[in-house]
């Protein structure tokens, strides 16, 4: 069975759609925003310039992945369950 690309372009849009939230999210805690900022190597500068790049996204999704308490706290404060974030982060890295 074959996937329709507007259903894998939507999973993708959603998933770009929950790391932007995500990065909201991070950016409301200093010591948060340094530590994705010191871990992706990015300046604030850089970040606001390629916010939209999957890249971008994936690294915010990367940076949450690797400090399960912080990315148990996003997706509460996102009110998504654990499980979406997952996929999120999947749908990116595919």
């Amino acid at each position: 069975m074959t996937q329709d690309n507007s259903i894998a372009d939507g999973r993708a849009n959603d998933s770009a759609t929950i790391a932007l939230q995500a990065l909201v999210w991070v950016l409301q805690d200093g010591p948060r925003t340094d530590r994705l900022l010191g871990l992706t190597g990015l300046t604030g500068d850089q970040l606001r310039q390629r916010i939209m790049e999957p890249a971008i996204h994936l690294a915010v999704l990367d940076y949450l992945m690797g400090y399960e308490p912080d990315l148990i706290a996003c997706a509460q404060a996102l009110d998504l369950p654990l499980t979406r974030m997952v996929q999120a982060h999947t749908s990116l890295s595919s």
